[in-house]
């Protein structure tokens, strides 16, 4: 039976069970209910013997745009004060990795099928599932590694080998659905326009397989994964994601975006802008508006 939750919309039709994020005036940003709402329906799926795979899309524009910032950096929700607890927050976090890897962990397969933007914490999410399919023109990066992020789930490496993830989180870059599946990224990039008709191709594939072989054949592949250390290297990742957003430098980040608002704080950290190490005063108004100017420019060339 189809239902509805705060942020996500189940379905089930042919042997699938559709899950769609569902913000899309915030880009299907992540809020603290999203996690809880994405493991309540994976396991919706994975209880319902008519469901053979998951299909997780997302409304709107984009597949997710990571976590909204308005609340987590502007509004300061995800940012202790000045005494850290790094077991609060690990609990926190590790909460919402959990969840996000409930369709990774889920028995029965997953397939991102990501338009838009899988960016930041929505990259941990579309790397979450056991495949994904990506429009050509679709953008996939984790740009916090510049500044108040570590991704979570550690997929990256897992997905792409040592010296990938590190060209991508060294850099905090995106790249296309095309570099994408050059890179192994994702099993498939094709024209936006053709985007739901390949996934359904696919997922006709994998729905005529009885599923006690899909659930074995998955196991199987995860469990070499666990073998090489999945689960401790998460562990790591969680922690070190607090501690990025408390160090000097991502204390500077949110009393930048509190002083002038998440979309310059973003703006500043995703055009390259040196972070000053140990922190130091906010750019002012003078300096963001430079910053806007040059951009305007460059995008008039």
């Amino acid at each position: 039976m189809p239902f509805t939750t705060e942020t996500v919309d189940y379905e089930v039709r042919e042997h699938r069970a559709y899950l769609t994020l569902n913000r899309p005036e915030r880009l299907n940003a992540i809020t603290g209910q999203m996690g809880f709402d994405i493991a309540a329906a994976v396991a919706e799926a994975n209880a319902d013997p008519d469901v053979r795979v998951i299909v997780l899309q997302g409304a709107g524009r984009a597949f997710c745009a990571g976590y909204d910032l308005k609340l987590y950096a502007e509004a300061g929700e995800q940012h202790q004060s000045q005494v850290w607890d790094p077991i609060a927050d690990y609990r926190m976090m590790k909460a919402n990795t959990d969840h996000f890897f409930s369709l990774w962990r889920s028995a029965k397969p997953t397939i991102a099928k990501v338009h838009g933007y899988a960016v930041a914490g929505g990259s941990d999410i579309a790397l979450s599932c056991d495949l994904v399919v990506m429009a050509e023109d679709a953008k996939i990066g984790y740009m916090p590694a510049r500044i108040w992020g570590c991704p979570t789930t550690a997929m990256w490496v897992y997905r792409l080998g040592a010296e990938k993830a590190k060209r991508m989180l060294l850099t905090g870059d995106t790249i296309d659905g095309t570099t994408a599946k050059d890179w192994g990224l994702v099993i498939d990039a094709v024209p936006a326009a053709d985007l739901d008709a390949t996934v359904e191709t696919l997922v006709d594939r994998m729905a005529g397989v009885p599923t006690n072989q899909l659930v074995m054949q998955k196991l199987m592949i995860n469990q070499a994964y666990d073998n090489m250390g999945l689960q401790s290297t998460q562990n790591m990742a969680v922690l070190f994601d607090g501690i990025t957003r408390h160090s000097p430098e991502g204390r500077w980040f949110v009393d930048f975006a509190q002083a002038h608002g998440f979309g310059a704080a973003v703006q500043w950290r995703d055009t390259g802008r040196f972070i000053p190490d140990g922190g130091g005063p906010v750019p002012s108004r003078d300096e963001i508006a430079e910053m806007k100017a040059e951009l305007d420019a460059a995008a008039a060339r």
